[in-house]
């Protein structure tokens, strides 16, 4: 009779003791739940620069319309650093964008069909290859006008003959960077085509 009277107090103590543990931890728990929910979360900067509790940096307002345009114009308004609560990420930038010292690069005005900084890139190289092409013809023109008026001149013979082999090796360099610039860029780098 003791050793039954034993076993259900120790039994009692086990069941109080295991719920009183179940009981704070699904307490604990909520209220950690309810917590995490109601309080918002912040990064701690922004791909513009603004950090807090500092002020935004002076370009700050054509950073945000450039990569957060549906973004609050106003900083304190903290859209550009809260945190979504479904997927713990800070907000994205549009995709393609990018504010350099020159503004926003890719997918507006002259970058709109190519996407982001390598369109930018493979732009400023068209031009620059179609500049110096352009100007090793021109200096190709220049260096037969220089042979056919050289009116049987030596030096002047060999001068427009060194002006036009300089020019045609300038183009065949030109071409050939070119070439493969573009076999690089497409091929590995994976940067559309210009």
């Amino acid at each position: 009779m003791i050793y039954h009277s034993f076993m259900k107090k120790n039994f009692l103590r086990h069941a109080l003791l295991v719920s009183l543990i179940i009981f704070f931890y699904f307490l604990f728990l909520t209220k950690d739940q309810i917590h995490s929910q109601s309080q918002e979360r912040y990064a701690t900067c922004d791909l513009c620069g603004y950090c807090q509790p500092n002020p935004p940096p002076d370009n700050w307002l054509n950073c945000k319309n450039c990569l957060y345009p549906n973004a609050s114009d106003n900083p304190d308004s903290k859209d550009t650093l809260r945190i979504n609560p479904t997927t713990n990420l800070p907000p994205t930038p549009v995709p393609g964008r990018q504010y350099t010292l020159l503004g926003c690069i890719g997918n507006t005005g002259l970058f709109r069909e190519q996407s982001g900084v390598a369109g930018v890139v493979q732009f400023i190289l068209n031009v620059i290859f179609s500049l110096v092409g352009g100007v090793s013809f021109l200096y190709l023109l220049y260096g037969v006008f220089v042979l056919m008026t050289s009116a049987a001149n030596p030096e002047r013979v060999n001068y427009g003959k060194r002006v036009i082999s300089g020019s045609i090796i300038g183009l065949i360099f030109t071409l050939l960077s070119l070439f493969i610039f573009n076999l690089i860029s497409q091929n590995f780098l994976g940067l559309p085509r210009g």
